[in-house]
């Protein structure tokens, strides 16, 4: 006899393990199926920045709600979710100062604690900082950074200690479908039956879609970063740090060791989720090392400690599919970070709960539908680190 739940949320990284947690949360019967371990896939290789500067107030108040879960994360959770308030550091290049002077106004209304300083306040500062050719910066007190694997961890747990059951090793092989309703998935065990399947697969979302005849125009690329050590003795950014005049991220790791990757506008490689090339290149790591040497001179000599490959699910317009779709019954979409899914899925999980249990969906969230696709009604991207 098949088994039967009130939801099916199939992939268990960030986006995964909280959405199965607020749905589980609202009084529902819920399982979460998990192909690896939780945070397996693109989430347990994140940077995890903690920003909440974004140029569309649709991003920047669900970046600033996440945020506050992840601070209040011992009180929802029953346990600490990784999150460190080090502050977070925008960086802009003369031609973008006038953009980023609007977003700082913007975030600002929205009660997100923001500032813009200028040349000679980092300078003062931050020595550890070359300002050359910086026109100033945003920073946020309240941003950081966030370990990807004790935060799904975090969420996992607590989801099953509300009573919700997570399976690890267990592949969702495909959707069940009726007519215009998607009726639960097909496991190696047999049929699961679900009033709801949440489609947070991530990389391996499209071909799930696909297995119930329903379109999936995502992207699958490779992401390179890089670990450095730096010397010891010197003064070091303890700030997570977006670095758009060149092109590189860097985010703390503690004992004198950072992340550093490569940052919009770069080359994307489209590559096969389950089969490709995990360790970094060599050029990478040659390109990261000088761009970071140049911004930041306090770790000229640092060490590299180590440099891989993840996997970024990349959207049409760079913002994620989240919602239930028109013309089919039982399933909603939540994939295709495109990079900075992380920091806002929490915020994302707990507004989709309330879409699908309850049907209140606010009308700027309702626009995340794959639905915006077939009606050409895509998101504008602007300047201000939509991607990254």
């Amino acid at each position: 006899m098949a088994e039967s739940f009130d939801a099916v949320v199939v992939g268990c990284g960030i986006a995964g393990a909280s959405t199965a947690f607020f749905l589980q949360a609202k009084g529902l019967k819920v399982l979460a199926l998990e192909r690896d371990k939780p945070a397996a896939g693109g989430t347990g290789l994140s940077a995890a920045i903690m920003r909440q500067h974004y140029s569309t107030p649709l991003m920047a108040r669900l970046a600033h709600a996440a945020i506050r879960i992840f601070q209040s994360a011992s009180e929802l959770l029953g346990r600490d979710a990784g999150f460190r308030r080090a502050g977070y550091l925008f960086l802009v290049p003369p031609d973008a100062l006038a953009a980023a002077q609007r977003n700082v106004a913007m975030q600002r209304e929205l009660g997100i604690d923001t500032t813009l300083l200028d040349p000679a306040e980092l300078a003062a500062r931050m020595p550890w900082l070359n300002t050359d050719g910086v026109a100033g910066a945003a920073f946020e007190p309240d941003g950081g950074y966030t370990d990807p694997e004790v935060a799904t961890e975090a969420f996992a747990v607590a989801f099953q200690e509300k009573g919700g059951e997570l399976r690890t090793k267990t592949a969702a092989r495909g959707l069940l479908r009726s007519g215009d309703r998607i009726t639960g998935v097909l496991l190696d065990s047999g049929d699961v039956h679900a009033n709801w399947v949440v489609n947070a697969a991530g990389p391996w979302a499209p071909p799930l879609a696909q297995s119930a005849g329903l379109a999936m125009q995502m992207r699958t690329v490779r992401e390179q970063d890089s670990v450095w050590e730096a010397r010891p003795g010197r003064p070091l950014p303890g700030h997570s740090i977006s670095n758009a005049v060149d092109a590189i991220y860097l985010r703390p790791l503690g004992d004198r060791r950072f992340i550093v990757g490569r940052g919009f506008p770069k080359e994307y490689v489209d590559v096969d989720p389950y089969n490709y090339k995990r360790t970094a290149d060599d050029a990478f790591v040659a390109d990261v090392q000088q761009r970071m040497v140049l911004r930041f001179p306090t770790l000229d000599g640092a060490r590299l400690v180590n440099a891989y490959a993840a996997l970024y699910d990349v959207t049409l317009d760079w913002y994620q599919y989240v919602g239930p779709r028109a013309g089919v019954d039982g399933y909603a979409d939540f994939c295709g970070g495109s990079g900075h899914g992380f920091k806002e899925a929490p915020a994302i999980a707990r507004e989709l709960a309330d879409w699908l249990v309850e049907g209140k969906v606010r009308a700027d969230f309702r626009q995340f539908s794959y639905d915006r696709v077939a009606a050409n009604n895509l998101f504008v991207l602007s300047y201000g680190g939509n991607r990254g």
